[in-house]
């Protein structure tokens, strides 16, 4: 006696006709496609056993409705972008979608290779320095007036020199007396510490700290022996070519302030009207 053949799903007998295995289960065609074939995204119908499934990210499409949503030209064994859902080749998604390069107002295509600058693009070829005409490519380069430029070329035509150093200054300069300097190339003539961003002062056209200046030049003061520096409204009292601080021009015996005062004179000690009475 034959065994039975029969479909797993509608017992009906496959014996001379076409049959799918599944997990070792025969199914007629019938049962397949109405069990386990997947729907065309496009025109919603089965993708039967007998017709090629193409797919994309779970997306399945009959071979013939696989095209770009655009132009509709088949998409099969070609490039394609996706965009909101939709299948584009690449010159409809070129055209829609990408990028226009600031140089030659060409399309930059998918795939190639561009440079972007403050929602700008360029192709990478197009993205090259204004004055020496070659590629900038992942080198550094500094914009001035819509034009790019390579570090050496700006340095050529527009950067100031230093007067320090002589080099150019690309960032982070300063002027004094009218001239350009990098920060760290104005330092205290003593010190030699940077005075950008410190209170400085100057002599004989030499910049100098505070701390320096007094050290140098800055009288001293009679009564604490400190450098009287003069700057920043600091009040002092000169008298027959000495100088005291204002705290310190006080009476030498019972140390009332001078200030707006009269006085006496005893040898280097300065007194009081009361104290120098005696003398």
């Amino acid at each position: 006696m034959t065994e039975r053949f029969d479909c797993h799903y509608c017992k009906e007998t496959l014996f001379g006709k076409k049959y799918i295995l599944r997990e070792d289960n025969p199914y007629c065609i019938k049962c397949y496609d109405s069990l386990y074939s997947n729907t065309c995204e496009e025109c919603k119908k089965p993708i039967g056993c007998d017709s090629k499934d193409l797919s994309y990210k779970d997306r399945h499409w009959h071979e013939n409705c696989f095209h770009c949503f655009q132009c509709k030209n088949s998409l099969v064994d070609k490039p394609f972008a996706a965009k909101e859902e939709h299948l584009l080749c690449t010159e409809c998604y070129s055209n829609e979608y990408s990028s226009k390069c600031n140089e030659c107002k060409k399309t930059i295509m998918p795939g190639t290779r561009k440079m972007e600058y403050k929602g700008n693009s360029w192709h990478e070829t197009c993205f090259i320095c204004h004055r020496c005409q070659q590629p900038i490519g992942t080198k550094s380069f500094i914009p001035k007036d819509n034009q790019n430029f390579c570090v050496p070329c700006y340095e050529k035509q527009f950067a100031m020199q230093c007067v320090q150093c002589k080099k150019p200054i690309t960032t982070g300069g300063i002027t004094y007396r009218e001239q350009p300097w990098h920060k760290e190339c104005f330092v205290c003539t003593g010190c030699k510490k940077q005075l950008s961003g410190q209170r400085f002062t100057s002599r004989d056209e030499f910049a100098y700290c505070l701390n320096c200046f007094c050290s140098l030049y800055a009288k001293k003061c009679a009564g604490c022996t400190n450098p009287i520096s003069g700057l920043g409204g600091t009040k002092y009292i000169s008298f027959e070519e000495r100088q005291w601080h204002n705290d310190c021009f006080n009476c030498k015996k019972c140390s009332l302030s001078l200030v707006g005062r009269g006085f006496l004179t005893e040898r280097d000690d300065i007194l009081c009207p009361e104290c120098g009475k005696d003398i």
